[in-house]
């Protein structure tokens, strides 16, 4: 191994590199500089900052500069907001000037500025620029308070766009969140308010504002949500629309019932502090509740079959134009009769209804155990089942013989006591059959009873029924109801059901049998027949009396008043079926409607009921065919006349469809039947003795008609469903159809004189029937 180098002796010994850190002198400490060098230092730096903003400013300003005259020159001109013309809806009114519907995309009634009251100002006002006044356009002061009370509450409720701010947003711009929108709405409202009056720039946004429901302005809203006008809203009404524009879907009473209770209440505190509210007022309104009404109670008259016919009607007038012109259709409804109309129909079908027993409940939907998840699912169930009018559906949270509890989901529960349970007891219990069983889970429909006080579990009707009435002079339509509920189902039956009319159409044989020389007094022999199948279309044919009795040979007087079928076929027999089908073509009906068979004694073809209608308004008005017509005026948003009805009138003999003597005697007999005869009830309830008309009903009681007429007015009431069934063993026009007719025409002629025919020439009395004066008749029919 060898040996270590040593250095010579001469070589300075290496020293390890620690030892040679230690040996090192300290080194001096730095030189600090002076105090003024470091000012200096300082200040040149803030220089150039300054040189920085300074130069950074310049050129924020010109951008600004530049980008406000790009922004300017490209700002659409304002001068259309004078000149603007909204899409009005086409709009269709009773004769007396109820709207009874509205076709559009929006919804619209545009009003003045003197048209809309204060209280609805000063609620739009507090709620969104309660500095209107005073700005222009652009509210500063606004928006710093509107900062300071959001940082302050933690919450969003103050806005900062003004109204003229949110006019330019809705008739320029888009929805877009963007500064460059923003930018373009703040110069869009300076503009604004330098071309129109602060008056002008109110009425615009009040009439534009889109609030929900297809309801375009406030006065258009009032009437969605409270089927009223601005001027009869109470300050919690007008401060809940108030606070729709911030967000109409968030706010919507009709979905978000609370939310739009609280924003109310919001924009009532803020009219109290702006001092459109004293405190008594503030306070009184908290504690008043909001009712909003229902889709069909929104206009003031229920008529939308009406308002559908008349849509239809103004369609093929006015093409793509009719839901924006502003088109408003005046119909010949008279309102008082629409609303008896609408009243019999729905009593009638609802009396009908609770006579055959409660069905049992609609459906059956699973629900949680607890109430976590409740409401939801009770909503969501609710959503596609409509109410109809104040049949409300519900879903049963709890159930037994004594009380039953539903859920409405947002909107609440409801408890149905032991007197609103009686329809539907023989449902309740363990005892029930389990298909129509109502326990949790069930959903049912509930009505107030008492005023609103309870509620009683019903049941929507399958049976449905129709009623309509017109002026017999020129058939002017003053009443139409096409069913029970048009949401549910819009088959109009007044005039597309095709129905077999039965005893109703009685009437056209006799009239018929009067030409070939039969009258009031002429003996036919009730008594059982059978009848040829060449004879009838078919088979044999073995009819009966309705209530299975022959009383031999009786006057057609007699046989018409207690609606024997024997003799009515016997009559047509003798006339001839081919003859008869040609004489009822007077009367508008189709022929091939109505085969040249026996049948169509007892109404085996098929009619509707305006048609029946037209037939009846023959014999009513001396003779004449009239054409029923709904509409009598169109008008344009000016109210410019742009089309009206030319009715045929009765008196014009060109429209004569049979002879004054034949519609004189065809109204004796119609008469008998209104004093003594099948419908002998309209004459002693209505107590008139101008009356006239024909129970109708069908083989095996599956149509109940009633068609007649008094005063000036001819009517016309069907009950049955939809796809032909017995409506029951016993049931009858004079049991069904009658009753709904009574109380439907009964306002009609509440105020009318009593119009009773005099005796046209060419007819003579003859042992107490009016007969044709050139003979006495044809033999009596004894076969």
């Amino acid at each position: 191994m060898p040996s270590p180098r040593v250095p010579p002796s001469d070589e300075p010994v290496p020293v390890p590199r620690e030892a040679s850190v230690r040996a090192r002198p300290p080194a001096p400490p730095p030189r600090r500089p002076p105090p003024d060098t470091v000012l200096s230092h300082l200040m040149r730096w803030l220089g150039r900052l300054g040189a920085l903003l300074v130069v950074g400013g310049l050129c924020a300003a010109c951008c600004l500069m530049l980008a406000f005259i790009l922004a300017m020159d490209r700002l659409p001109t304002v001068n259309a907001l004078l000149d603007y013309q909204p899409k009005i809806p086409l709009r269709i009114y009773t004769a007396d000037g109820q709207l009874i519907g509205e076709f559009g995309e929006e919804r619209r009634t545009p009003l003045r500025a003197s048209e809309i009251p204060k209280l609805m100002r000063d609620a739009v006002l507090a709620a969104e620029d309660a500095r209107f006044f005073e700005h222009h356009g652009v509210d500063l002061l606004g928006i710093v308070r509107a900062a300071l009370v959001n940082v302050t509450s933690g919450g969003k409720e103050q806005g900062a766009s003004t109204i003229t701010m949110q006019l330019a947003r809705n008739f320029f711009l888009s929805t877009e969140k963007s500064y460059i929108r923003k930018i373009y709405e703040v110069l869009l409202a300076m503009r604004i308010e330098e071309t129109l009056s602060k008056t002008q720039i109110l009425e615009l946004y009040m009439n534009q504002i889109y609030l929900g429901q297809r309801a375009y302005g406030f006065a258009s809203a009032a009437r969605v949500y409270f089927g009223k006008s601005l001027q009869q809203l109470t300050p919690i009404e007008a401060a809940l629309l108030a606070g729709l524009p911030k967000a109409p879907s968030r706010f919507n009473p009709v979905v978000n019932p609370k939310r739009a209770a609280a924003r109310a209440h919001y924009v009532l505190g803020r009219m109290r502090a702006e001092g459109f509210l004293t405190e008594a007022q503030y306070r009184a309104s908290l504690n008043e509740g909001i009712r909003v009404v229902q889709a069909s109670a929104e206009y003031p008259v229920r008529a939308p079959y009406v308002a559908e016919m008349a849509r239809r009607m103004a369609v093929d007038l006015f093409r793509d134009d009719t839901y924006a012109l502003g088109l408003r259709v005046y119909t010949t409804i008279d309102s008082a009769q629409q609303r008896a109309a609408e009243a019999a129909v729905r009593k009638g079908i609802m009396d009908y209804d609770r006579k055959y027993g409660y069905r049992g409940p609609e459906s059956y939907i699973e629900l949680p155990a607890n109430d976590e998840g409740l409401e939801e699912a009770v909503d969501n169930a609710l959503d596609d089942r409509e109410d109809v009018d104040d049949m409300l559906a519900a879903v049963v949270l709890r159930a037994d013989s004594r009380q039953v509890t539903v859920s409405r989901g947002k909107q609440g529960n409801f408890v149905v006591g032991p007197e609103g349970l009686k329809f539907a007891a023989a449902s309740l219990g363990e005892r029930a059959p389990a298909a129509r069983r109502i326990r949790r889970g069930a959903v049912v429909r509930i009505m107030p009873m008492d005023e609103g006080k309870t509620w009683e579990i019903v049941q929507l009707p399958d049976v449905q029924a129709a009623y309509v009435s017109a002026q017999r002079d020129d058939g002017a339509i003053r009443a139409l109801v096409g069913g029970f509920d048009f949401g549910r189902n819009k088959f109009n039956r007044v005039t597309q059901a095709q129905r077999q009319p039965g005893s109703s159409f009685k009437p056209f044989i006799y009239s018929a049998a009067l030409e070939k020389g039969f009258h009031g007094g002429s003996i036919v022999n009730d008594a059982p027949v059978s009848i040829d199948p060449a004879l009838t279309g078919g088979q044999v044919w073995d009819p009966k009396n309705y209530d299975g009795k022959y009383d031999g040979p009786m006057p057609l007087r007699t046989a018409l008043a207690r609606s024997k079928n024997m003799v009515s076929i016997r009559l047509l027999q003798a006339v001839g079926t081919r003859y008869t089908q040609g004489w009822i073509q007077r009367f508008g009906f189709e022929p091939d409607k109505h085969p040249p068979y026996l049948t169509m004694a007892l109404g085996a073809g098929s009619v509707t009921p305006l048609q029946l209608l037209n037939g009846y308004a023959v014999f009513a008005n001396g003779g004449y065919r009239i054409d029923p017509y709904l509409i009598r005026t169109i008008t344009d948003r000016e109210g410019r006349l742009l089309a009206a009805a030319r009715p045929f009138r009765a008196g014009d003999e060109e429209i004569r469809a049979i002879s004054r003597r034949n519609a004189f005697i065809m109204d004796s007999l119609l008469h008998e039947v209104a004093v003594s005869g099948t419908a002998a009830k309209a004459t002693a309830t209505l107590k008139r003795n101008d009356l006239a008309g024909k129970t109708g009903t069908t083989n095996d009681a599956v149509d109940a008609w009633f068609a007649g007429y008094g005063a000036d007015v001819v009517a016309v009431a069907w009950v049955g469903f939809d796809t032909p069934r017995k409506l029951g063993e016993r049931e009858t026009g004079g049991g069904l159809a009658l009753p709904i007719w009574i109380s439907a025409i009964e306002s009609s002629l509440r105020n009318s004189p009593e119009r009773r025919p005099s005796a046209p020439d060419g007819v003579n009395l003859v042992n107490g029937d009016w007969v044709y004066a050139e003979g006495p008749g044809t033999p009596a029919v004894q076969q």
